[in-house]
């Protein structure tokens, strides 16, 4: 008795069929889809209504300072609400930040860099949002070359976001985080050799995380700017780095131009011989 061939082409009856695979079939590894990675909790803010309009506001003021900002190499400690430099004519710049994603992962107080390194270094809401502020503002201290110049932002506590960072309950970013008065980064500028060239604050509206509701209440950032001006949401600095004792040389079509013929000085033995002739 022969026995019949066997059909090897015949389709598994466990195999996923087409239509398991266009609906997704768990059984088929083509139709699993990785879900997308939970945001955090400060991106998640940043990426909200209110979150927007800060950076909006921040990001005007790195657009207006940067492009008249020369040298080799800028730098961005920390990312808060994203990227910063766009506007730099510096073609060598990295984000460093103690997170995943970003050009450089160190941390922050300890920078993988010798000193007087960076024309340009940006710290967008960098030093309230860590732990060892001082600690990182000193090490951008260090890596900033002489003359170079610090852009910092920062929420001022002396304002409307000060007064929801007291009463609010979500202990999530930025709510939860200790903000830096302006005095008091000032005073930290100072101490540390920086000179501080300009000073300004954005932001006098409510700090209202429902689009509508900033919408809403968009002539009282006109009030803020005439009859509180010093109650700003936010503030920006920047800060030339400055060291006592050093004398820059300027390039030679910088230099004032000698004059072609000095004036001699009279000496002692040119006045005699003029008093005897």
């Amino acid at each position: 008795m022969e026995s019949e061939p066997v059909n090897d082409s015949a389709p598994d009856a466990n195999a996923p069929t087409e239509e398991s695979r266009q609906q997704g079939d768990p059984s088929s590894a083509s139709g699993q889809t990785p879900p997308p990675a939970p945001l955090s909790p400060a991106t998640a803010w940043w990426q909200g209504p209110l979150g927007q309009r800060v950076h909006s506001r921040e990001q005007a003021f790195f657009d207006a300072q940067l492009p008249n900002l020369f040298g080799f190499y800028a730098l961005q400690i920390g990312l808060a609400g994203g990227s910063v430099l766009g506007a730099s004519r510096i073609q060598t710049r990295w984000v460093l930040d103690d997170l995943a994603g970003v050009d450089i992962e160190a941390e922050r107080d300890r920078l993988p860099f010798p000193d007087n390194q960076f024309d340009v270094i940006a710290l967008p809401h960098t030093l309230e949002s860590d732990p060892l502020p001082h600690e990182v503002l000193r090490e951008a201290y260090r890596v900033l070359r002489p003359e170079g110049q610090l852009l910092l932002t920062g929420f001022n506590p002396l304002s409307m976001f000060g007064l929801r960072r007291l009463f609010d309950r979500a202990n999530a970013p930025p709510w939860n985080q200790e903000f830096i008065s302006l005095a008091r980064a000032k005073d930290w500028l100072t101490l540390l050799g920086f000179d501080l060239a300009l000073v300004s604050l954005d932001c006098f509206g409510l700090p209202a995380a429902n689009a509508a509701t900033l919408e809403r209440f968009q002539r009282v950032e006109r009030w803020g700017e005439t009859y509180w001006p010093f109650a700003g949401g936010i503030y920006c600095i920047r800060a030339v780095k400055r060291v006592a004792g050093m004398r820059l040389i300027r390039p030679a079509w910088a230099r004032p131009r000698s004059r072609s013929a000095a004036a001699a000085a009279p000496t002692r033995g040119s006045t005699r011989g003029a008093a005897r002739r």
